[in-house]
């Protein structure tokens, strides 16, 4: 089979000019013909290689994910460690295309890492945080918490960052480095948490009525737990009001409407039991010309 150099016609043949074109030519023909071998084969490379990382990371988050074991935080960080694994296995064998030596590459990456490294602090400190957040989990997909003056459900955790879903359905993105470092809190962590009131009534009202009206409104409910066992006392004596705080405590999941229900159930007591909620007044004094 002849090459593309063969085929070309002579130039100046039988002069040493013409030789020299002519070996020069071909030589230039070679060049490019395995420049453009290269170039599609790194090409193709590439498109395989990216491919086949995102088929990976997708069969790992699949089956970290349907592992009862294995925590679901776990999938898109070992997802994410396959597809970045491959994508540098797939870099070096396009840079081997080109003629780069492993051992000079080698040498070659660990300068680029030690640069890259230093260039880079921030972003490296928050591919730490994001290990450190995976394996000790101080928060997993699906907790509320509050994270870096930020509120919302965990809907992602990369070797990144931390994205949020916010009550009102906005999406927020925290770098791991500041979640890890700043204080992180965490609503959902625990299977119980406490709810509270404080409910604030007349100077004119009997207080032992209101306590009472309050443990018959409040207590009944089923979602409230007999343990630890709930807590009505006086709090305070306002200036308008005596204020009477209500603890107790329920499943995490049942706080909010817990909280909610028991605003409306308790005004409607209150008004059946004609105790007062005092709100401020406002008297205007006219006087006569």
């Amino acid at each position: 089979m002849r090459t593309p150099a063969e085929s070309l016609p002579s130039t100046g043949a039988g002069t040493a000019e013409g030789v020299f074109n002519q070996q020069f030519i071909a030589q230039l023909v070679d060049i490019g013909f395995d420049a453009v071998v290269n170039v599609a084969l790194a090409a193709l490379i590439l498109f395989v290689g990216f491919l086949v990382a995102g088929l990976a990371r997708r069969s790992v988050k699949h089956l970290v994910e349907k592992n009862p074991k294995i925590d679901p935080t776990l999938a898109n960080f070992f997802g994410g460690i396959v597809r970045y694994a491959i994508l540098a296995v797939v870099g070096i064998a396009v840079l081997t295309r080109f003629g780069v030596e492993t051992t000079s590459l080698v040498a070659a990456l660990g300068a680029a890492t030690l640069a890259i490294g230093l260039a880079l602090q921030g972003t490296l400190s928050n591919v730490a945080a994001g290990v450190m957040i995976v394996f000790f989990r101080p928060y997993k997909i699906g907790d509320f918490v509050d994270i870096a003056d930020a509120s919302g459900t965990v809907k992602d955790i990369t070797l990144f960052t931390t994205e949020l879903t916010a009550i009102d359905g906005v999406q927020i993105t925290v770098p791991n480095g500041q979640a890890w470092g700043d204080v992180i809190t965490n609503y959902s962590a625990n299977p119980t948490r406490r709810v509270d009131w404080t409910f604030s009534i007349s100077y004119d009202d009997d207080i032992d009525k209101a306590m009472q009206v309050l443990r018959d409104t409040i207590l009944p409910d089923e979602r409230i737990h007999a343990e630890p066992e709930p807590v009505i006392v006086v709090v305070a004596h306002n200036t308008s009001s005596i204020d009477i705080s209500v603890r107790v405590w329920a499943a995490t999941a049942d706080h909010w409407a817990i909280k909610w229900d028991m605003w409306k159930k308790v005004k409607h007591a209150f008004d059946a039991n004609d105790i007062e909620i005092p709100y401020p007044h406002q008297v205007e004094i006219h006087k006569e010309s």
